[in-house]
């Protein structure tokens, strides 16, 4: 298996916790913050592929991390601080279970509940006579409610009211939030010759009571983006948009036999599959971002991500 981060087992300062998720490690440092260590795991249909993909936890963190420094202005968020290229440092929060996804055009899940007839998804109506990948007039959102394991179950906004899921005045705030953040997502996409497609935004309550953006935003394991020049062309000719996402990932489980359901064999992803995906991930960074892509050392990967991350902490500036 070639070089990788695959977990992490750090007893970090002040650390009082520890949480593995699907692709991260959060350790929880004392009762205000937490280091998120973004590993190469990868998943898919809410299951964790056996291989994972070099690069692809520092490319995560180095995207999101730009990105909520881009956006801090338009929504307060968890970041405080990037000591390596995997771990961002943040404040701690109480996640509000609901994801807010906000789709720009006909795609991904959407397409896939379009195409089998259905005109309706999480109690948003959706035009007839669309095709693939066509741009809806407004964005539309879809938010789904988080599970604790399995798949996340989509949502209306008004079920999240009846449900008791959220308090009007909050659901509110992180739909206004969602908009602000995929119009600023948007234009950071449009700079740099891509089209943000759809993406979710997740949101917690900080020490204050506050609602904040927490988790990543805007990179390709929460978004799709489409290249600007090819898609008016491709749209027309009906031809399939080049992603820079995930998606193509969960195409090729598709394709495959695999869509995350009981009994299903996940297949064996090739060396040569992997390495595409690493490309992909690469290069979707260099567009995002405007800047080359500098790959770390996995040589003591774990030494340098433990000195890294205590030396922030033993400095103080916490």
């Amino acid at each position: 298996m070639k070089d990788s981060l695959i977990a992490t087992n750090f007893f970090f300062r002040n650390q009082k916790s520890f949480h593995r998720g699907k692709v991260r490690d959060v350790y929880m440092l004392g009762d205000k913050y937490l280091a998120v260590v973004a590993c190469d795991r990868i998943s898919a249909f809410d299951h964790v592929m056996p291989k994972p993909i070099p690069y692809k936890g520092q490319i995560l963190n180095q995207i999101a991390a730009k990105m909520l420094d881009d956006t801090a202005s338009v929504v307060p968020n968890w970041k405080i601080a990037t000591p390596d290229p995997n771990v961002t440092i943040g404040h701690r929060c109480q996640p509000i279970m609901i994801e807010m996804v906000i789709r720009g055009y006909l795609a991904g899940h959407a397409w896939r509940e379009y195409k089998e007839g259905r005109r309706e998804v999480c109690g948003v109506r959706m035009p007839d006579g669309m095709n693939e990948n066509d741009r809806f007039e407004e964005p539309i959102i879809t938010p789904t409610i988080k599970a604790a394991s399995g798949h996340d179950s989509d949502v209306s906004m008004q079920g999240i009211l009846e449900q008791k899921l959220l308090r009007k005045k909050d659901l509110e705030q992180i739909e206004s939030y969602t908009r602000k953040l995929y119009k600023a997502g948007t234009q950071i996409a449009d700079e740099r010759g891509l089209l943000l497609v759809d993406t979710k935004y997740e949101f917690g309550y900080n020490l204050d009571g506050k609602i904040i953006l927490i988790d990543e935003v805007h990179t390709p394991d929460s978004s799709r983006y489409f290249y600007k020049d090819e898609y008016a062309a491709n749209q027309k000719l009906g031809k399939a948009q080049k992603q820079l996402s995930k998606e193509f990932v969960r195409q090729w489980l598709i394709e495959n036999d695999f869509s995350g359901e009981k009994d299903q064999k996940i297949p064996e992803m090739t060396e040569e599959f992997v390495d595409s995906v690493t490309d992909r991930y690469v290069e979707l960074y260099e567009k995002v971002t405007g800047t080359p892509f500098i790959k770390r050392s996995y040589e003591d990967i774990h030494t340098q991500i433990e000195n890294n991350v205590n030396q922030y902490l033993e400095s103080g500036a916490l």
